[in-house]
């Protein structure tokens, strides 16, 4: 029983697949505690899609979360119903239009994959493994007891 539960079915990386598996991973990066490796396939995903021809980069839109400045653009790509961004290049610049501010009422359709399963795909896809290190197995803090000092020493 136990063995049926760890079986998960295997898709074929058709544009809906993919797509759906990107917006999974997407969405759990956000709240992940080690979001690196999910973003990382994300955007490994889009860019062997677009070199395929499964996705078009559309426009450039201003970032919601500018990182450092008072305004980023990010490169809005469309794969099947599915809408994504990723960081642009300079030649994004040069040939794509600028949309201007994201269109808040635009929504991605729910996707029914789950996180393993989007993984797992998009990991055969893409190439990319996960480390060990990086799926956070085998980490266990040692425990370092708490020092007090007295009342105005400094700690070393």
């Amino acid at each position: 029983m136990n063995n049926e539960r760890n079986k998960i079915p295997s898709l074929r990386p058709t544009i809906e697949n993919l797509s759906q598996a990107i917006f999974t991973v997407n969405r759990h990066a956000k709240t992940a505690p080690n979001p690196k490796f999910l973003y990382q396939l994300k955007h490994d995903a889009i860019k062997k899609m677009l070199r395929e021809g499964k996705a078009k980069k559309t426009g450039l839109h201003f970032s919601n979360n500018p990182r450092n400045s008072q305004q980023q653009s990010d490169v809005l790509v469309v794969c099947g119903d599915y809408t994504f961004h990723i960081p642009p290049t300079k030649q994004d610049f040069e040939q794509l239009p600028h949309l201007g501010k994201l269109d808040q009422s635009v929504r991605n359709p729910r996707a029914t994959i789950s996180l393993t399963t989007a993984k797992r795909l998009l990991s055969v896809y893409t190439g990319l493994k996960e480390s060990t290190e990086t799926a956070g197995a085998g980490k266990t803090r040692k425990y370092t007891k708490p020092v007090f000092k007295k009342l105005g020493e400094r700690y070393p």
